[in-house]
């Protein structure tokens, strides 16, 4: 036991040489200071890698969005079918001798409300 007090006291006798240079403690000080008291510190820096993350993976979704559209929109100037489909199904269009039945779920539409 007295030789283990004896090497600890020889590595505290040549930390603390170290530990009084001015040169160490500003640099320790400053170092502290960057990564937790600063304007830019390091759970600023990660919070603003995540918030990019996730901003890349939106700018990916809306650009293959983007992409998706402009084939459909390309494919309803080109083809009157799928123009007269898009324009029944989204916009529920008629031609004149033609009648039109709504089929509601009821599931849906009981979900749909309840969340509102």
């Amino acid at each position: 036991m007295n030789y283990y007090f004896c090497i600890e006291m020889s590595t505290l006798k040549k930390a603390i040489p170290f530990l009084k240079n001015k040169y160490f403690i500003t640099g320790f000080f400053m170092l502290v200071w960057i990564s937790f008291f600063d304007k830019y510190d390091l759970v600023t820096q990660y919070q603003a890698r995540q918030s990019l993350k996730q901003l890349e993976k939106d700018k990916d979704y809306y650009t293959q969005e983007i992409k998706k559209n402009q084939e459909e929109i390309q494919e309803l100037q080109t083809n009157d079918r799928s123009l007269e489909k898009f324009a029944r199904e989204k916009y529920m269009m008629k031609k004149d001798d033609e009648d039109i039945f709504l089929i509601i779920d009821k599931s849906q539409t009981d979900s749909t409300q309840t969340e509102q």
